[in-house]
């Protein structure tokens, strides 16, 4: 056997008690109170001294900007950034107008003439060339602009040397957030993590009842709850009268995976997912023993038609918890709401729209997976100074549906029996593309955020020729009217 030292045995008490006194501390002022939803406010003080530290580097670095005489980015007033809605100013201006204006300044002739013009092609040449400048999908899988420089040097490539005061605090915000906080976080989300797949996984083996349902509920609840710590995540909440309930569907705008944290942190969800591999595996399986949570294999999530089975008989159980689904199907970067896929409206539930806006001052949570992997990308989020979002609920939404007109239904009463689909049956004003369009809007307008038809496929796949067609077809309609206006006359 070997033995220690005086000084060797002074070492290691020390590390122990170090150790114990950690846990203690971790135990008592994060986890504990994480389990039962209290909070001490120490968050929030973090946040604002944060903000006044960021608001005077950002004034720091504009007044050392003019001594010197080099220029900035972006111009600061009052310590912020001007917004710049994008690189080239557009107008809202139809296609036949410019068309118009183009021709008028050129050739003189008017738009009624209905030969092809060639001036016509600088419309064309000029929209493409402003495309590949600044067009409104591309933009949206980076990380947005700050308003002011929080002293990560991965939100400001561009930063020199200003002054020692900013270079020291710089420093010293590496030392704090990668020497304290980073083995903090981990510890958390291992901590989060390990009761989440061990707590399931007992629950699970439990008879169905009520009992099972209201322990897995709070094991989920507790261990995402965890989870936020991990992040020094800072949510709020509001209009919590209108969270999801049982039988319905939660949709939200998509920006990072921690949307499903941030949402189940404050209510019971089912998830639906394809099944993964490695540590998202075991999670996954282990959850599924607790919860009816909708998981599919890879074969699976291509067949539409058993997804939306799937999906239909767990909302039509009013008993089963309400499905989280983000019908963006990828991740934005919080500046603007992508088309949503028409599937989940397709089902006749209702439906609990949830508007998400993190504050990218903090920390930038949108995963830009064409770019960074998942450990990369947590590895950032918790070497980041915080996560700061707003969460709303809005009330809940249903597909509309007409109403019968009493003029037609007596027409029936006395009429030909063929008139029973197109009358008497009600007939919905809305299909599902409709109704996921209005239900995208609504988000997009709580959560002040950009409201695109765009698929956010085009993150990863080339546009579709409709697109391009679409644009021979408004021009040609224009010719062909012009043409057949001028015949009529």
């Amino acid at each position: 056997m070997f033995l220690l030292l005086p000084f060797d045995s002074l070492v290691v008490n020390l590390l122990g008690i170090s150790i114990t006194v950690l846990f203690t501390l971790l135990l008592v002022f994060i986890i504990v109170p994480a389990i039962f939803g209290v909070s001490f406010g120490i968050r929030k003080v973090y946040m604002k001294t944060l903000l006044k530290i960021f608001q005077w580097a950002t004034l720091r670095i504009e007044r050392g900007a003019k001594e010197k005489n080099h220029p900035l980015y972006k111009p600061y007033v009052n310590g912020k950034i001007l917004p710049c809605v994008g690189i080239i100013a557009k107008d809202p201006t139809s296609l036949e107008e410019e068309i118009k204006e183009i021709r008028r300044s050129g050739s003189g002739k008017a738009l009624d003439t209905p030969e092809f013009e060639l001036s016509d092609i600088f419309y064309f040449c000029r929209k493409g060339i402003e495309t590949i400048m600044d067009d409104e999908v591309t933009k949206r899988f980076s990380a947005e602009e700050l308003e002011s420089w929080n002293l990560l040097s991965r939100t400001n490539y561009n930063f020199q040397y200003i002054s020692l005061r900013l270079t020291v605090l710089w420093g010293l915000g590496v030392l704090i957030r990668y020497c304290f906080l980073l083995p903090l976080r981990v510890a958390l989300a291992f901590t989060g993590i390990s009761l989440l797949v061990t707590g399931t996984t007992v629950v699970g083996y439990l008879p169905n009842g009520r009992c099972k349902e209201f322990l897995s509920k709070h094991v989920h609840l507790m261990c995402y709850r965890i989870c936020v710590r991990a992040l020094t995540a800072i949510i709020t909440y509001h209009d919590r009268e209108n969270r999801p309930r049982n039988g319905g569907i939660c949709v939200a705008n998509h920006t990072s995976p921690i949307d499903v944290i941030i949402l189940a942190s404050d209510g019971y969800y089912a998830m639906v997912g394809q099944i993964h591999g490695g540590l998202m595996g075991v999670i996954q399986r282990a959850m599924v023993k607790a919860c009816p949570h909708v998981w599919f294999e890879r074969s699976e999530v291509k067949d539409r038609h058993l997804v939306a089975k799937r999906l239909t008989e767990h909302v039509q159980d009013k008993s089963k918890l309400p499905i989280l689904i983000f019908p963006e199907g990828t991740c934005i970067n919080n500046t603007s709401v992508m088309m949503f896929k028409k599937g989940s409206f397709e089902i006749g539930a209702t439906v609990y729209p949830v508007a998400i806006k993190y504050d990218p001052q903090f920390g930038d949570a949108f995963w830009n997976s064409s770019k960074y992997g998942m450990v990369t990308y947590l590895l950032r989020m918790m070497t980041s100074w915080a996560i700061v979002c707003s969460v709303w609920y809005l009330p809940p939404m249903t597909r509309q549906v007409s109403k019968v007109n009493l003029a037609y239904l007596i027409g029936y009463l006395f009429g030909p029996l063929l008139l029973l689909n197109s009358v008497i049956l009600p007939q919905p004003e809305e299909d599902a593309v409709q109704f996921a369009n209005r239900v995208k809007s609504a988000i997009a307008r709580q959560g002040g955020l950009v409201d695109l038809l765009w698929d956010g496929g085009l993150k990863r796949e080339k546009v579709k020729d409709a697109f391009k067609e679409e644009q021979q077809k408004l021009y040609s309609k224009m010719i062909v009217g012009n043409h057949e206006d001028r015949s009529r006359s």
